[in-house]
């Protein structure tokens, strides 16, 4: 529970303060172990605190006031599906790549290119190595489960670096867990990032443990982040480097964080256990010791929306089209995951499923099979890429289906399907708001750079 939002909402609904500070006291019980003297003593002073921010509002300084305003777009993070990865979370960030965009910094590949990491160049003079950080959160349904959430996490954020061409070589992690949330989930969760790390030899180099709001937040929700830092010595493998008539290999995929969260909510206990492996990254670095990553045009991880919102974010990024059949994806699912979607009427193109998808010329395909498979990595090729400009799957009956990605990935927990996966009737209305929210906040900074420019 959020003690300051909740008062501030309460505050600015007109509740009395000595309700609110009732409601409160007791809510602060149905958390804290405490005597009712002492949460209404806690009460108070959150009230007391809020009351105080809210005097920045007649404060005179008005420069100061623009800065701690923020730019509301009148939109929920519910309402426009982000972390759904559907296309309202896709726009979303495209708006945040364009804030990002803004500082005008230098980079090889950033936010824009809506790519799985980034990358710079080494500023070391004559240096040919390319550097590349990518960062994950944990997934928000594994927050009871720190152990399989760190895991999970640590290999999506160098699933995220080894897609990039790059050699992973360094792992850090960001830990927040809320007030009243049992010291051994930090333990937990960094023993789930730790088991990877051992199991691909990167160490971790550092990290931030915190608690969530910190005295303001009442309850044990766990939220964290892990990054990846992986070097190369060739440019990187980046969806934009797509050329048509390239061939698209697929490694099986048995899933990670969402195939984990969907075992678990709908009672699949023993697919979790297929979950638990790293033949992504064992595959990747098989493609880096056989010195095919220069060859390679494109890789990336079948994750955010599932292959739909892969195919569509290429094509939208390159142009070009993507055919790829539908027989030949799912065998490249591991079938226990596969079974389980299936009963549970889940679209196994819209979930992430955590293959390694791979575009090169035809002539090195062949070569990449056998990088892979010699890792032990199954692989195949499912498709071609063209110059159609659209993304399609021919289905096992022959016919055409358009691959685009859903206002929400597909639902994979009871919720998510009360939630719905449908774009709501006002959605570019949504967009217009999110969009103008965005431009604001870009003048914020541009007028706060430009005044400490000046000091």
């Amino acid at each position: 529970m959020d003690m300051e939002g909740f008062v501030r909402d309460k505050i600015a609904n007109g509740k009395e303060e000595n309700l609110l500070e009732e409601i409160l006291s007791k809510r602060i019980l149905e958390y804290k172990d405490i005597s009712y003297e002492s949460s209404n003593s806690m009460a108070q002073t959150v009230i007391e605190e809020v009351k105080n921010t809210l005097k920045l509002e007649n404060y005179g300084d008005e420069s100061l006031k623009e800065i701690i305003k923020i730019p509301e777009s009148d939109v929920a993070m519910g309402e426009m599906g982000v972390g759904s990865r559907g296309a309202g979370d896709f726009f979303v960030h495209r708006k945040i790549a364009e804030v990002v965009a803004s500082a005008k910094t230098s980079s090889l590949i950033n936010p824009t290119a809506q790519d799985d990491g980034g990358v710079v160049k080494s500023p070391i003079k004559d240096s040919d190595i390319y550097i590349t950080t990518a960062v994950d959160g944990i997934h928000s349904r594994l927050s009871e489960y720190p152990f399989l959430g760190g895991f999970h996490v640590a290999r999506a954020s160098l699933r995220d670096v080894c897609v990039m061409g790059a050699d992973p070589v360094a792992i850090i992690s960001d830990l927040h867990l809320a007030d009243d949330g049992d010291v051994g989930k930090l333990f937990d969760f960094t023993a789930g990032v730790a088991a990877v790390s051992e199991l691909i030899d990167v160490p971790i180099v550092a990290g931030s443990t915190l608690r969530v709001g910190g005295d303001m937040v009442l309850g044990d929700r766990l939220v964290s982040a892990v990054g990846s830092i992986g070097v190369s010595k060739h440019p990187p493998t980046a969806r934009k480097r797509a050329e048509d008539g390239d061939v698209i290999l697929l490694t099986e995929g048995s899933g990670g964080g969402t195939i984990t969260t969907t075992a678990i909510y709908n009672g699949f206990f023993d697919v979790i256990w297929e979950t638990m492996d790293i033949n992504f990254i064992k595959a990747s670095n098989g493609l880096i010791k056989d010195d095919l990553i220069k060859d390679i045009h494109a890789m990336t991880d079948v994750t955010n929306g599932g292959l739909r919102g892969d195919a569509h974010e290429i094509s939208s990024t390159t142009n070009l089209g993507l055919e790829v059949y539908q027989d030949e994806i799912y065998s490249m699912i591991s079938p226990k995951v596969l079974d389980m979607l299936e009963t549970l009427n889940i679209d196994p193109l819209g979930v992430s499923i955590d293959s390694l998808m791979l575009i090169a010329p035809e002539d090195v395909s062949k070569r990449i099979i056998k990088s892979a498979e010699s890792v032990g990595v199954k692989i195949k090729e499912i498709g071609k890429v063209d110059n159609s400009g659209i993304s399609k799957m021919i289905k096992s009956n022959g016919e055409e289906e358009e691959l685009k990605p859903l206002f929400r990935e597909a639902a994979y927990t009871k919720i998510k399907k009360l939630v719905g996966e449908t774009t709501p009737e006002n959605f570019e209305i949504m967009k217009k708001k999110v969009e103008k929210s965005a431009i604001e906040s870009i003048a914020k900074k541009n007028k706060v750079v430009k005044y400490i420019k000046k000091q």
